[in-house]
């Protein structure tokens, strides 16, 4: 996720009474990072698997020793 949000700052927002609204926004906005961010790693994954599968297809141990190490990490963080 690119953006880093607190949990100080979410309180801060639903605290203010004149801004109600803001406080929905930037957990709309959290969720929203959330997703967007998921989807990416699964795409990524997906293309790391085609690339696994042509590097062994090719005999490129190098290639797939890379893509199967940034598999191994994704595979990590997404069940983390």
């Amino acid at each position: 996720m690119d953006k880093y949000y607190s949990y100080t700052d979410f309180l801060k927002a639903v605290g203010q009474q004149s801004t109600e609204n803001q406080a929905e926004k930037l957990l709309n906005e959290i969720y929203l990072d959330l997703f967007i961010s998921r989807l990416q790693r699964m795409q990524r994954i997906e293309q790391l698997k085609l690339l696994i599968d042509t590097s062994l297809d090719q005999k490129n141990e190098q290639a797939f020793e890379q893509y199967s190490t940034e598999l191994n990490d994704l595979m990590a963080f997404t069940v983390s």
